[in-house]
Parts: structure tokens; sequence; C-alpha cells
């Protein structure tokens, strides 16, 4: 009798290890799905979720950091044709999109849309010095005239820069090259951000996510339009993916990412490079690639951002963008900094310049699970051209073409460690809490199953060697 019990307590054991080791085993999809289902319901758009927190005014400092080219010798370009020699001069840093959105409205439960407000703080703790420190860099206007002027209008431009008493380079203070002075040979106000302060990005519509969430996000339209209207291609003129600040929940690290974004007037795709620990956060990194600036011989998908054979050697030219058409004419061309990933002739032109990916290239670190960015820096480089002249004095010794750097700015951010612990707390805690649940019913339940199976073969094994003998 005593051995039956035995073998009944066994037995009994070995089924409920099994029916523990199979809770463990229905825990997985099924905290794997509320989990899914808590992440898909917060991402949404709309007052009261985490996300709706976040998107309407970011908790993290955005910052912009600014490096100028400062013109060594100036002189001997303009008397000899030498090449330019710059030196870089920075940070000198602001704060940025510390202003929360405006003009909120629900248009459907598809899509929200919204003002971006610009507007920026100097930082003289995070700078090198005062917005007051002067650099000689290139004349914007003179550079800029020389663009737009037909070459049979150049006697008109040469006798408005006489009579101005202005130059190919100036001498100006870095709060007058970023936002704004009155130049004398154009009589009106001139800089590289200006108008800045009080002016708007968008209007932007994007979609909720509210219906599908692998839309949150996504950008449906652009100053009302679906389509951009500045490179005359379809494909060009696409606005595809988010504005970078988040992506769909439960990215794919095989898949790129695309974001859109008004700075470079066009949209462009990050690709993953590794996984990282931000904080105590596993995040998943993602770049642009060479090819996104690359030439439309190397990448003929960049074939409509080539706008000027003149300027970009019959689109051979690798690393910069022509983007007047969204400037209002203005003739900016924008880079990565120092030319990262760009022709030769381009670094060669200029004498100073020393690209690294560690500092200049462009990444996003994401959060898997909520498509949250955690972490970013958006590199860019602004640059003008100028060329030789017959008929303008100050370009007359200028023996080709010059894409030249003005300034290259870092727009960064990153959590704080105090929404990095409540992320911790709100998220993954509680994911790895579930996780360790599931593991320790899974992993004890089969344990018992086993050691009481293996129990009851042995008592078993023995009772019949007793009945034998």
């Amino acid at each position: 009798m005593g051995c039956c019990n035995r073998r009944c307590g066994l037995i009994a054991g070995a089924v409920f290890g099994a029916v523990v080791a199979i809770l463990g085993g229905v825990l997985i999809p099924l905290g794997n799905s509320v989990i899914e289902g808590t992440v898909k319901k917060e991402a949404v758009i709309e007052p009261g979720t985490t996300a709706y927190d976040n998107w309407v005014s970011t908790g993290a400092n955005v910052y912009r950091q600014f490096w100028f080219f400062d013109v060594k010798n100036p002189q001997e370009v303009l008397q000899y044709g030498a090449r330019p020699v710059v030196l870089e001069k920075g940070p000198y840093t602001y704060r940025t999109r510390h202003l929360p959105k405006e003009n909120i409205t629900f248009s459907s439960n598809q899509t929200v849309s919204f003002l971006l407000p610009n507007g920026a703080i100097f930082e003289p703790s995070m700078s090198v010095g005062p917005e007051e420190d002067k650099i000689t860099s290139i004349n914007l206007a003179v550079a800029g005239a020389y663009s737009l002027v037909p070459k049979v209008l150049h006697s008109v431009l040469e006798t408005l820069i006489k009579t101005s008493n202005s130059s190919l380079f100036q001498y100006r203070t870095v709060k007058e090259m970023l936002w704004g002075y009155t130049d004398p040979m154009l009589k009106s106000q001139v800089g590289l951000f200006s108008p800045y302060n009080g002016t708007y990005d968008g209007y932007y519509t994007v979609f909720n996510g509210k219906e599908d969430i692998s839309k949150v996000g996504l950008i449906d339209r652009w100053r009302g339009e679906k389509t951009l209207n500045f490179w005359d291609d379809p494909y060009c003129d696409m606005i595809n993916g988010t504005d970078a600040s988040s992506f769909a929940p439960f990215v794919d690290k095989k898949k790129p990412l695309y974001f859109f974004s008004s700075d470079i007037c066009r949209s462009v795709s990050a690709s993953f490079q590794q996984s990282l620990d931000l904080k105590g956060i596993e995040v998943y990194r993602f770049s642009l690639l060479p090819a996104t600036l690359a030439s439309p011989t190397v990448n003929p998908d960049n074939r409509c951002f080539c706008r000027d054979l003149k300027t970009t050697r019959n689109c051979t030219l690798a690393g910069v963008l022509d983007i007047s058409s969204c400037q209002d004419g203005r003739p900016i061309y924008i880079s990565m900094p120092h030319f990262l990933y760009g022709s030769p002739e381009l670094q060669d032109s200029v004498f100073g310049l020393n690209p690294n990916e560690q500092d200049h290239f462009t990444f996003l670190d994401v959060e898997p699970t909520t498509g949250f960015t955690l972490r970013f820096a958006k590199r860019i480089q602004v640059n003008m051209m100028y060329g030789p002249s017959n008929v303008i004095t100050v370009l007359k010794k200028v023996k080709d073409y010059t894409i030249f750097p003005i300034v290259w700015l870092n727009e960064t951010a990153m959590l704080d460690d105090e929404t990095a612990d409540m992320f911790k707390k709100e998220l993954i805690s509680r994911v790895q809490m579930l996780e360790i649940i599931q593991q320790v019913l899974l992993g004890t339940g089969a344990a018992i199953f086993v050691l009481c199976l293996i129990s009851y073969c042995v008592v078993r094994r023995r009772d019949n060697q007793s009945k034998l003998a």
C-alpha cells in the first residue's frame, strides 16, 4: 500500500510539474500579447497616452551646436586665387525645439495636424565663446548674387559690390551669420537661418495610429500637400516616414527607417548598425548610409536630386545637395560635415577639412519595443558656391567653381536620467518581470516533472525487484 501511495504521489508531482511548465509556456504568448496590446495603446497619438505627452512637448533638451569655418587667408584667395584655408571654430550652442506644438487639431480618427514653432536660445556654458565672437566667412550676399545673377548682368553686380565696399569674404559675428544682419549691398536682412525665432515648421498632418498602429507618426501632409514640389519628380518629391522623433512600435532592425527632414527638403532612410545600451535600455542605432548623398552614377535614385549640371560636374559629384528650390531661391548646398562621404574634389578645394564618421555622421538610437527615438544626432553642413568671373573683380582670380563650407551643425538630444528611470520602470521592468515569471514557471515545472518522473521509474524498478526476490 505504501509503495502504491509513493508512486501515486510521484505521478501527481509529475502532473503538477507538467501543468506548471505548460502554464509558463502559455504565459509566453499571453504575456507577449499583453505587452503588445499595452504598447500599441500607449503609442497612439491622442490625449492621455504616453506617446501624446512626449509628442506635444519634447521632454529632452534639444540643442543645435554650430561650428564655423573661419577663413585664415582671404587676401591670398582674392589676389592669387589660392585655395582657402579654414579653421573650425565652435561649438556655439543653442537650445531649440523648446516650444510645444501649436494649433493641434484632430481632424479624424486617423490624423492630427499641428505647427512646430522654431526658437533658439543661446547657451553660453556650452559654447566656446559669446555670440559676438567674429569669424571670417564667405559673403552671403555676394556669393548668393553670383549664383543667381546671369553672366550678362555681372557688370551690374560688379557696380553693386564696389559701391557697397563688399568683397568675397566678410568679418561678421556668429549671431549675425546665423540669425541675420542688414547687408550693405542688398539693403536687406541676410542670414543663414534668418528668419528663425517666431517662425514655424509645418503645417504637418500625421497619422495618429488609432486605426493602424503601423502608421503612427507617418507624415500624411506637409504644408497641406501630400508631396513636395521642389524636385519636379514624383520619386524625389515623396514624403516618406515620420519626423524621426518616433516610429511605429516593434522596430524590425532588418528594415530601414524612413523620415522626412524639412532642413534638407527631402526624405531619407536610416539603416540598422548595432544594438547599444543607453542608460540601461537597449536601443537600435540606425544611421544614414554613404549612399544618401552619393552621385547618381553610384546611386541612381539620386538622379532627380541633381539639378545643376555645371556645379555637379554632370551629376558625378557626390556629397552635396542643392536645396535652392526650397530656400526661396537662395543658393544653399547641403552636405555632411567636412564633406563626409563627398567626392575628393570637394575636400581638396578647401584646406583644413577633416571628415570622420565618429563626429560627422547622423544617427538615431531607437527603443525597439515602443519605437521612440531616445537619442539622436543630426549633422548637416551649410555651403554656398562661388566661381570665376571676368567682370567681377573679387572673383577674377578664382580658377574654378568652389562649394565653400560655411558652418556645420549638430542637432542632438538624449533622454535624461529621470526619463530613463521612468521608462525602465514603466516598460522595461514590467517586460522583464513577466519574462522572469515565464522562465521560472517553465523551468520549475519542467524540473519537477523530470524529477518526479525519474523518481517514479526508480521506485517502480525497486518494487519490481522486491517482488522477484
